[in-house]
Order: structure tokens, then sequence, then C-alpha cells
């Protein structure tokens, strides 16, 4: 047994553990096959195949590629999927499966590649070129006729031409000369132009000269800078998403600023109440805003990240006295995602204020709550005090009330007795001598009620 495999399954033992010992080619060789069949995860296919789900396409020269990007929400995607999937059956295909977010289809001569992502949908067609007008009369058998159904808002739209390296056909005329690059790809294998700007179709024009480059690595570079167009533009979203939260974050600043003034020269336990409220009311409205950007702001940051290694990847230089994709873009998305950042970090440093500001008023106020309930408690121990020496005096005055009526009553017995003749003493003697053990009785029966009631 290779050493390799030794290392792996390591020694039992007796010896090193073989497959057989431990009967997994004996279960192979039931299913007909030299390996084990195991449990299957659920994502394993889809893990497998979302390397797969991109190939590049072999793109040959001349070539057009028109590529557009919508923004569609979960209701408009799942809309277009259905729409595809008719799109495809009316021409004798099939349609993209259930669930699945990327189809291609032949189509005009080129093919259709749709492709859904996130928070947007592609389409791309690529088909012949005209031979001698570089980005002339657009084909007419591309699909993006009266019959196409666009799922969303438009956001990009590009017009992507290959021609090959040794055509002499004047193309720097297609551009803006105020922002056009020109960059050589692969090592020289390329060159690439462009403006960045709409042209009269409201389209972005790239033109890709091939050198030495194979079809398949033409594709590549081509599917790189439709990449390249379309995460710029949606990495720029968040530029607008932060210029709109300036205005509301610098009310917020104001709003602190002005509530922690008011706090130094308020010490009333009602109007630190108010002040409360007004600070919870500032927090809760600057988290909503900060939760309804989160996502746009993240998803900026990605998206920069992709035009980065996209960039990286094409493996750019620019042209002798001419400027780089690389240094165009990065010159104006940098400040745009410092921006996205500046605005975070804004929201962030606010929060936290407002997070002590109010720890510390609601500290304040529960500073003055205990001295409040303090003073109760001692207003109320001070009222306990004077009910119970009322309860005292009370207590004494039922004694000698009770003591009297049974006085009085022994004094009727006593008559009474001797009305019976009976021989016993006066009856004022008597009820002379039961006064001191009647009180006496009472007051302690009395004293001995108040000693049950205290014990529980």
């Amino acid at each position: 047994m290779p050493v390799g495999f030794r290392d792996a399954f390591g020694e039992c033992e007796g010896g090193y553990t073989t497959f057989v010992e431990v009967g997994i080619l004996d279960q192979g060789s039931e299913n007909g096959s030299s390996f084990p069949a195991f449990r299957t995860s659920p994502l394993r296919e889809k893990v497998l195949g979302e390397v797969h789900a991109r190939p590049f396409r072999s793109i040959g020269c001349p070539r057009t590629i028109l590529h557009y990007a919508f923004l569609t929400d979960a209701e408009e995607a799942a809309r277009d999927h259905a729409w595809l999937t008719e799109f495809c059956v009316s021409r004798g295909g099939h349609g993209p499966a259930p669930g699945a977010r990327h189809h291609t289809i032949p189509f005009g001569g080129g093919t259709l590649s749709w492709e859904q992502h996130a928070e947007f949908t592609t389409y791309t067609w690529d088909g012949a070129a005209h031979a001698q007008t570089i980005f002339g009369q657009v084909p007419i058998k591309h699909p993006f006729g009266a019959a196409f159904h666009a799922p969303g808002d438009l956001l990009v739209a590009v017009r992507l031409e290959v021609r090959g390296g040794d055509e002499a056909i004047e193309w720097r005329s297609q551009f803006d000369e105020s922002s056009m690059t020109v960059s050589t790809l692969e090592d020289g294998a390329a060159l690439v132009a462009t403006d960045f700007r709409q042209d009269g179709d409201g389209m972005t024009r790239f033109l890709v000269c091939n050198r030495t480059m194979s079809e398949v690595q033409s594709g590549a570079i081509v599917q790189r800078l439709l990449e390249v167009e379309t995460y710029r533009t949606l990495a720029m979203l968040g530029l607008f998403e932060a210029t709109r939260l300036q205005p509301e974050i610098r009310q917020f600043e104001l709003e602190l600023a002005e509530l922690t003034g008011q706090m130094k020269d308020t010490s009333a336990l009602g109007a630190n109440q108010e002040l409360l409220d007004k600070l919870s009311a500032l927090a809760a409205a600057l988290e909503a805003g900060a939760t309804a950007s989160t996502f746009r702001f993240g998803a900026s940051r990605a998206y920069d990240q992709i035009v980065r290694a996209r960039l990286e990847a094409l493996r750019e230089e620019a042209a002798p006295g001419e400027l780089s994709m690389a240094s165009f873009l990065v010159r104006r998305l940098a400040p745009a995602m410092r921006t996205c950042q500046a605005i975070e970090d804004r929201q962030a440093m606010l929060s936290r204020k407002l997070a002590r500001a109010t720890t510390l008023l609601r500290t304040r106020v529960d500073v003055e709550l205990e001295d409040q309930n303090r003073s109760l408690l001692e207003s109320m121990n001070r009222r306990a005090q004077l009910q119970l020496r009322l309860q005292q005096t009370v207590e004494g005055l039922s004694v000698a009330a009770v003591s009297y009526y049974v006085v009085g009553l022994i004094s009727y017995l006593a008559k009474a007795a001797k009305g019976t003749g009976l021989h016993l003493p006066d009856a004022s003697i008597m009820t002379g001598v039961s006064v001191p053990v009647v009180v006496l009785v009472i007051w302690w029966t009395v004293k001995r009620i108040r000693q049950q009631h205290g014990e529980h």
C-alpha cells in the first residue's frame, strides 16, 4: 500500500487497516463499482453545478455583444422566470428549470444568456458584427425588440464589439476623448477601449481588439468587461443612498447636540423624562434609517471588490499615452465608496452617542425616582408611627371601656345574687373589688392579641 494511504488511514493493532478489512471494497463491488455509495448531501449537486454555472463562451471576430441588466425584486424575478420559460417554449426549446438562476439558448445566429442575481437580472446576446463598420447598425436579429419583456428598471446597457487586432479600422472617433481609456489586456494579447458614456442608443460602448487571444480567452475577457461595467454601476448606487442620508444624519446630529445641551440645565424629573422620550424617538429614527441603508452600503462594498478583482484578473496596463480603466474607475469609485463608509461611520458614531446620552439621562431619572421613593417611604414610615401611637391610645381607651362594661355586668350579677337571698358581700364592695382584676385581665388579653398579630 502506498505511503500516502498509510498516512491517511494510520496503523491499527496488527498492522495497517486495508479497504477490504473494513468492508469498503466489498460494499463497492456489490454496487458494480470500486467506490462505495455514500449518502449524498442535497447541496452537493448545487455546489458543484455553481462552479460551472457561468462558463466562458467562445467568441470569435468580428462579434457584437449586447448586455442589459435590470433591477428586479423577488416578484419581478419570478415573473421574468415564467416569461423566459414561455419564450423558450414558443421557440421550440425548453426554459430554465424551476429554481434555476441561469439559462442559455441559441437565438438569431448567436447566443442569448439569462442570469438572475440577488437584486438584478441580466440578458446578454452575442451575434455577428458588421464586417467593416465599428458600432454601426445594430444587428436586426438581436432579441431585444418589441417582443422582449423587460423584467424591471434598466440599469446597465452595454454594446461590446470584438474585432481583429490587425483590422485597420478607425475607432477613436467612436469615443469621447475626454474620458476615453485605452488599455492592453493579458500581457498585450488584446486592446480594449471605452469611455464609459452612453451613445445615442443609451448604451456604453466597449471595443476589444483581439491580437493573439484564442476564442475561449476572448470570451473570458468579454465576460469580465461586462461584469466590470455591471458591478461598477451597481456599486455607485450606494453613493446616492449616502447622499440622501446626509441631510438626515446632519439633522440628527444637531438635535442630539441640542438635547445634550438641555440635559445640563435640566434637573426636574418631568423635564428629564421629556428629554428621555425625545432621545428615544431620535434613536429609533436613526436606527430605522441605518437598518434600511445597511444592505445598500454592504452591497456597494461587495460590488466594488468584484470590480477590483475583475480588473486585476484582466491584467490591464494603460496603452502608451492613454488612461487605463483601473485608473479611471478607481478615481471615481474610491471617493464614492469612501463617502458610503463615512456615512456608515457617522451613523455608528451617532448611535453610540445617542446610547450614551440615553443611558446617562435614564440613570439621572432613575436616581430621581429613587429619591422620590425614599421620601415616600419615609413619609409612609412617619404615618405608620402616628397610626401606631393612635392605635395604642385607642387600645388604652378600649381597655377602659371594656373594663367598664365588664365591671357593670359584675355589679348586676352581684345585685341579682343578693336579691335571691344568697349570703354575699355588699354589691358595691364586690364591684369595687372586681375593678382591678377586670382591668388587669382585659389589658393582658389585649396585649396577647397584639403580640399574636405582630408575629404574623
